[in-house]
Parts: structure tokens; sequence; C-alpha cells
């Protein structure tokens, strides 16, 4: 069965939150691609653009999916008349992962990098990469691999390697003090399919302001709701990027940070921001944006800090 967001409930109880603009309608909406990654039908939400100037492609993080992501931001800047593929990464979204494979982070990266070189082999347009939450680190993560990326924006850049981070994201001390540890070890121990709500060991009661949508987000398995292995979630708290920002060299970077995010807040992603010396980083604060924002002050604030960056650096 092809994957598709046609007959899915959650998103539009989302989009209901969003500004009356951002709504998708007949007339506007993302065309709803396939890909097929190593075996898995990766979904994608484009706006196509043959003749747009750059091309930018979107992640979304470990509580949202990639049709929530071309819904606050995809959507307005094809609008504008820029090409935007929104990901939904294996286990996200629509994506329909291969029966025996069992995704961790890394492929997560791989899947990034393999996309970018992807669109490159169509056109040599250039491609920047915006990540929200979790996928702003990715963004990083990819751009380190892959390097032929012109720009990365993200929502956030937490290194979860870091013990401040892993103890201010994290749903309670607990999983703070020993959630790497035990998902080693369970891994270790054969149990590395063993799936876990995210929502569980993540402070994912932050994920946005409106108690409403927050319900509908949290009860959305494709997105707020979804499980992830004991492989995913070791992974995810231990990678190593294959260029440490103290020698990251590949493109500028922007951080679109929302300035009521009760999840992350910005001095998590500071430390990690103030090691890229070798580019220039620029930071944004997104007006009264939740984690996930649905406020129009904060989402006029990501379209034009974004736009500004994408002109800047093509």
């Amino acid at each position: 069965m092809t994957a598709t967001y046609k007959n899915q409930k959650a998103w539009k109880e989302v989009e209901s939150f969003l500004p009356e603009k951002y709504h998708y309608n007949e007339n506007y909406c993302p065309r709803e691609e396939h890909w097929n990654w190593r075996g898995n039908n990766v979904h994608l939400d484009t706006f196509r653009n043959p003749q747009a100037k750059a091309k930018i492609i979107m992640f979304h993080g470990v509580g949202t999916n990639g049709r929530q992501i071309s819904m606050i931001i995809g959507g307005p800047l094809a609008q504008d008349g820029y090409e935007t593929i929104s990901v939904d990464m294996p286990t996200y979204g629509v994506t329909k992962v291969e029966k025996g494979q069992n995704i961790s982070y890394d492929d997560w990266v791989q899947c990034g990098s393999d996309l970018i070189d992807r669109e490159l082999e169509k056109d040599d347009r250039p491609i920047f990469l915006y990540g929200l939450s979790a996928g702003g680190m990715e963004t990083y993560h990819v751009a380190a691999k892959n390097k032929k990326v012109k720009g990365i924006i993200g929502m956030t850049f937490l290194d979860q390697r870091s013990k401040d981070v892993q103890m201010t994201t994290t749903s309670n001390w607990f999983w703070g003090t020993f959630g790497t540890r035990l998902t080693k070890m369970a891994t270790n121990m054969g149990l590395s399919k063993f799936k876990m709500k995210m929502s569980i060991p993540s402070k994912m009661s932050a994920l946005v302001n409106d108690p409403a949508c927050l319900k509908v987000m949290l009860n959305d398995a494709t997105s707020g709701g979804n499980k992830v292995s004991m492989r995913f979630m070791n992974s995810y708290m231990t990678y190593a990027p294959e260029v440490e920002p103290e020698n990251f060299n590949v493109c500028p970077v922007l951080l679109t940070q929302p300035d009521a995010d009760k999840w992350t807040p910005q001095w998590l992603s500071d430390p990690f921001l103030d090691k890229l010396t070798h580019v220039k980083v620029t930071r944004t604060t997104l007006r009264n944006g939740s984690h996930y924002p649905i406020e129009e002050t904060a989402l006029t604030d990501l379209y034009e800090a974004m736009r500004s960056f994408i002109e800047e650096n093509i």
C-alpha cells in the first residue's frame, strides 16, 4: 500500500492550530513522492519548481514528521519561489520501513546525505538544509558527512553527548542520568529492537505550548506518539559527527530559536555553536514560538530569517 497523508487525520488536526494562510487546499499543497532508499519507502512532501534558484531539504525531529514541517515552512518558502523537500525519516511519518530493518540514527544521517546526492544528480542548484528540533543537529551531521550544501538552518543544535543536554531535554533525572547507559545495555543484551514511546524518556510534554495541539501530537503515532527502538535511541544519544565543530568549514549556519521554547532553550545550543569558528554563525529568535512553532509571530520570523539567510548564501 502506497504511503500517503491523504487519509491521515492527525496532520489536519495540527493544521487547524496554524494561521489560516498556512492551511493546505486543493490549489496549495505538496506533491507526495516516494523514494526507495535501501528498501525503505521514504515519503517526501515536495514543492517542485524547476525555475527555483535553490532547493531546501527539511528534516523533522523526534516528535514531528515531514508533513508537519512542510506546513509551517516548506509550503511558505515554496510560495516565495524556492523548491522544498520535506522528508519523513524511517520510522516517522508515513515512510514504510522494510521488514527486518532496525533503523538507527546513523541511518537517518546517511539517508539525508543520500537524498542530497540524489538531488544533485538531477541538477546543480544550491541545496540548503533545515531542521526542526533534533532535525537541527541532523542538518549539521548530514552536512559534515556530505559536504555539498550551501547552508544549514536549525531550530536547535543539541549535542546529545553533552550532559547538560541530556539532563535538560529528558523527561526526568532518571533518564538524564541513566538513559544512555540503559539503551546501550539493552542493545548489547540483544534487545536492540525493543521499542519505547519517545515521549517516555524525552520531554515531549513541551513539544508545543498549546495544550489542545499537544494532545493531538502526542496521540499521533507518526510524530509525537511514535515509538523508537533501543538501537535508534542509543545511536541518537551517542552519535559522533564525521567532522567535529572545531574543524567544520562546509557552510554557514543559522539558528532559529523559538523564544518561548520550554524544551530546548538556546543556552543548550550555544556551546556547540560557539565551537564553529571556521564558518559564519547567525542566531535569531522566533517571537512567542513553541518548540514546534504554531504561533504566527514565530512563523513569520522563521520565514523571514530563512529567506534572508538563503538569499545571502546562494
